[in-house]
């Protein structure tokens, strides 16, 4: 069973709607602009991600959007990775199930899908902290587009804020995200 090493208490809902980096609308155009490793979570960003041609190094998916079931086509894209990690994360929190397998799905050199049973909405938080400096993540806004996170000491100190305001251990967080 995995523990829960953080969660996010309903007054810092606010608080996330506010994108870690800039939203894009254009593919093509994110890609242009993202660094390497890419961490995608959210099935139709690693679906768009898919159809421009680049299958991110990282992605994690929960086979929704919105809440909803994603359309088969989006499911069907999301098989193609080289390995698959099958995890526990309920809704509004990050477990350790979830943290160990971005921790091993970036020390890989083949691509990984973490497939998530519940929610992987807050899983770029933690991955800004994991993924290495010139990485990116790529995440959804709903309704806006996909926002592409830098990895860089401001979008890292902006993360540890975050997690610390939320009812989390963050010590434990980081001794499994920490190369």
């Amino acid at each position: 069973m995995p523990t829960i090493l953080a969660k996010l208490p309903v007054e810092m809902r606010d608080d996330l709607k506010a994108p870690l980096g800039t939203i894009y609308t254009e593919t093509d155009e994110l890609l242009a602009d993202a660094g390497d490793p890419i961490v995608a979570v959210g099935d139709i960003v690693t679906y768009h991600l898919l159809e421009a041609d680049r299958r991110p190094d990282v992605a994690i998916v929960d086979g929704k959007t919105k809440r909803e079931r994603v359309e088969r086509e989006v499911l069907n894209a999301i098989d193609g990775f080289d390995d698959r990690i099958d995890v526990v994360n309920p809704q509004s929190t990050i477990t350790d199930d979830l943290l160990e397998a971005l921790a091993s799905a970036l020390d890989r050199s083949t691509s990984t899908v973490i497939v998530v049973d519940g929610e992987e909405d807050l899983a770029a938080i933690p991955a800004v902290l994991a993924v290495p400096e010139g990485g990116s993540i790529v995440y959804g806004q709903p309704d806006e587009g996909m926002v592409l996170v830098p990895i860089t000491d401001e979008t890292r100190t902006r993360c540890r804020n975050l997690l610390e305001r939320m009812e989390s251990d963050y010590e434990r967080i980081d001794d499994i995200l920490a190369p």
